[in-house]
């Protein structure tokens, strides 16, 4: 994606304050601010405005999660510049800020505006389509990389609650499900086949319902489960089961069937399971399943910016512990 050079250089000019409705930063400020926006870009004292907007078309160039959409980092550092805490005294609304923000993006086709949550979206003007989703393909920083072995380091202790509990249900729920409903591991019985189960409310207002089967390691279609791997026939019919029994809803106090199955694992899902499964299904069910591993996993959770959890052995004694008495 390509922005003309004269929108960059106003886009830039709001960033470093040189606009009016705009805090002026200096050069470590500008440092700050993209810090700020989970950017490890750092100020090299040339021309602000100049440095700055070639930054901006770098962020532009990243890649898109869909047509129309602007690349989620680029997205990133306006809302982060847009906040309403962050209002000038003359502008307690940012209604003037937002004036100037969409002069230079209604001439590339795009819109800011604020949403019921106080943050600022962007939106295709020919399509409406709103950049929101977070792409779990973009380039990673320094220190989401390092956030990401951190969370991997997290997945090979943990136990299969603590994927569900821990990772999982934080997930899904920034990803938008609501409703999110954690079955447990200690009444067998009461599972159906569903570690979790939530759904997810489309534009229209329709509602999904999606059931969640997870496991801790690696799924494969081997003839028999070896330590964490587990057989992809395993599930099998936990699959049949997941999407053939009713879950209550009590918001809308009714019951209704899982319209949709993921299948994930806290390891890899291999391609010859994949293809097991999606053989043993039937046409209308295979259409159904959905698979999401560990990579999915990891890159979700990054993209999504969710505090990476601290597994129990990983805790240390603070000083003198050991010299307490019992």
């Amino acid at each position: 994606m390509k922005f003309r050079d004269r929108s960059l250089r106003e886009l830039a000019e709001m960033v470093i304050g040189d606009a009016d409705h705009f805090e002026y930063r200096s050069s470590s400020y500008i440092t700050r601010f993209f810090q700020e926006c989970d950017l490890d870009f750092v100020h090299d004292g040339s021309t602000r405005w100049i440095w700055t907007s070639d930054r901006l078309a770098e962020l532009l160039n990243e890649p898109q999660s869909a047509a129309f959409v602007l690349p989620e980092r680029f997205v990133h550092v306006f809302r982060i510049l847009m906040l309403k805490a962050d209002a000038a005294d003359d502008d307690a609304g940012r209604v003037r800020a937002l004036d100037a923000l969409n002069k230079p993006f209604s001439r590339e086709g795009y819109e800011a505006f604020y949403g019921e949550d106080d943050q600022l979206y962007l939106r295709h003007v020919g399509t409406k389509t709103v950049s929101t989703a977070a792409n779990p393909h973009r380039p990673f920083t320094p220190d989401e990389l390092s956030r990401r072995d951190r969370l991997e380091r997290f997945l090979d202790k943990c136990s299969e609650d603590e994927l569900i509990e821990d990772v999982l249900l934080p997930l899904f729920r920034q990803l938008g499900f609501h409703k999110i409903t954690s079955a447990g591991h200690k009444d067998k019985a009461l599972e159906y086949g569903k570690d979790v189960w939530m759904r997810y409310v489309l534009p229209t207002q329709h509602v999904l319902y999606f059931g969640v089967q997870a496991k801790k390691g690696k799924l494969d279609s081997s003839g028999t489960s070896q330590g964490s791997n587990a057989n992809i026939a395993e599930i099998f019919n936990q699959a049949l089961m997941m999407l053939g029994h009713e879950i209550f809803d009590p918001e809308t106090s009714r019951r209704v069937l899982v319209d949709h199955a993921f299948i994930v694992a806290g390891g890899v899902i291999t391609k010859q399971a994949r293809n097991w499964l999606g053989g043993k299904l039937d046409a209308s069910k295979r259409s159904q399943v959905m698979f999401m591993d560990r990579d999915d996993i990891l890159n979700l959770h990054i993209v999504c910016n969710l505090p990476v959890p601290v597994h129990s052995s990983d805790h240390r004694p603070l000083p003198g512990d050991d010299d307490i008495p019992f």
